[in-house]
């Protein structure tokens, strides 16, 4: 059959001839672990959150590169650790946190807006004359340390009686021509991680905490329709530079113990 419309015949775009071969997304199946070896802080370690892709990407013509990658963005953060009737330290998304901002960049830092530049991207630079075909990979946990004492006193007296945790984060496939800073989603993945510690300052060292729900992690969903990149999530600052240490006692005005680094 001949074309019933000239625009059935036309190759298609370069944008739409890059594959996914494959994605997988999982959160490992084992529980946070806690380290109490400190007199100074609880350590805890969640499990990973990991994101690979096979991605194939169709000869390049022209002088153009392409880098495909993941871009990941904090959508919400609650991170409480209460310290009896004392009152509580939060680790804190100021502009998140009152609603100005949808998500923020969880960059590295230093490769805006990628989450990283070594498993985490792959540059093609063109003109390619066959197939490119590759695989990017990401992976992402809390190792965070909280003091036994209440962080604004001089005081080492352990008091910290309970840690809540709960994230989400966006990670996004991206395809991103350099030149032309076009910007193409592949795929998109929500995940969240939760954690609850109980703990009892009065008990020895070593003795003190216990994980409560959850202690399996729910996995991460792979969506069957993508979401936009908000700007916010392109650009700086990233989560770590943004945050910021309050206290909030019970009784009396919040207190910044560490101010944003941006």
């Amino acid at each position: 059959m001949g074309c019933i419309q000239s625009i059935r015949c036309k190759p298609k775009s370069f944008r739409e001839s890059i594959t996914v071969i494959e994605v997988n997304s999982n959160i490992d199946p084992n529980p946070t672990s806690i380290d109490e070896s400190s007199s100074v802080v609880l350590r805890y370690r969640t499990p990973h959150f990991r994101a690979s892709a096979r991605v194939l990407v169709p000869p390049v013509a022209g002088k153009e590169t392409w880098t495909v990658g993941w871009i990941q963005a904090c959508n919400y953060m609650e991170f409480h650790n209460k310290y009896g009737t004392k009152g509580m330290s939060s680790w804190e998304l100021p502009d998140l946190r009152d609603g100005k901002i949808q998500a923020i960049s969880d960059s590295d830092g230093v490769n805006y807006p990628w989450y990283g530049n070594t498993t985490e991207t792959c540059t093609i630079v063109g003109p390619t004359k066959k197939d490119t075909k590759f695989t990017v990979s990401m992976n992402d946990n809390f190792y965070p340390s909280v003091t036994w004492g209440v962080p604004v006193s001089d005081s080492n007296l352990p008091q910290l009686t309970s840690i809540r945790r709960d994230q989400s984060f966006t990670t996004w496939l991206v395809a991103t021509n350099q030149s032309t800073a076009e910007t193409i989603v592949l795929q998109t993945i929500k995940w969240r991680m939760r954690l609850c510690i109980e703990i009892d300052p009065s008990k020895p060292l070593g003795q003190r905490s216990k994980l409560l729900e959850p202690t399996a992690q729910e996995q991460p969903q792979i969506l069957v329709k993508n979401e936009p990149i908000p700007a916010n999530a392109m650009v700086k600052p990233n989560a770590n530079d943004a945050q910021v240490l309050m206290w909030r006692p019970k009784i009396g005005e919040p207190i910044v113990v560490i101010p944003p680094k941006y």
